[in-house]
């Protein structure tokens, strides 16, 4: 090793580069490599987001239709089958609170919970939860059980 063969370790040292705009000398001054005129060329440029250069962007041209309901209620759905399943892995005994629900990671703790009617339950559950629907309320007080609205 010697004077003439040593350089930086690979990678220590970033790209740098041409520098540009330093003067007619370098080759790079003047325009500083970009072009002419135009709003390219200025400091400060920045194209918008979907800019298509003054023709009407894809954003715009596409027809726009439908809404969103702003007032719109979400909830989460856990059915009869699922609560059926919990029992009979002994997940839960005689209750199923909300609580209980977001501890078993079927509901998030800022959700709202419904029950809705797919499958069968026959162990007679207290069910806790923000809504049911007509035949899963059904079918839990057929089954000896109470559907509790938080």
């Amino acid at each position: 090793m010697s004077l003439h063969n040593l350089k930086p370790a690979e990678g220590s040292t970033p790209n740098a580069g041409k520098r540009v705009g330093r003067g007619e000398g370098t080759g790079k001054g003047g325009t500083a490599t970009r072009g002419h005129k135009g709003a390219k060329s200025r400091s400060g440029y920045s194209k918008k987001i979907g800019f298509e250069g003054g023709q009407m962007p894809l954003q715009r041209r596409v027809p726009k239709f439908g809404f969103k309901n702003i007032n719109r209620v979400a909830y989460k759905g856990i059915n009869l089958d699922t609560l059926q399943r919990l029992t009979e892995e002994k997940k839960v005994k005689k209750e199923v609170t909300f609580d209980k629900l977001v501890e078993l990671r079927l509901a998030g703790k800022n959700e709202l919970v419904k029950i809705l009617g797919r499958g069968k339950i026959e162990a007679p559950l207290k069910v806790s939860a923000h809504k049911f629907s007509a035949s899963a309320k059904a079918a839990i007080e057929a089954a000896g059980g109470e559907a509790v609205t938080i």
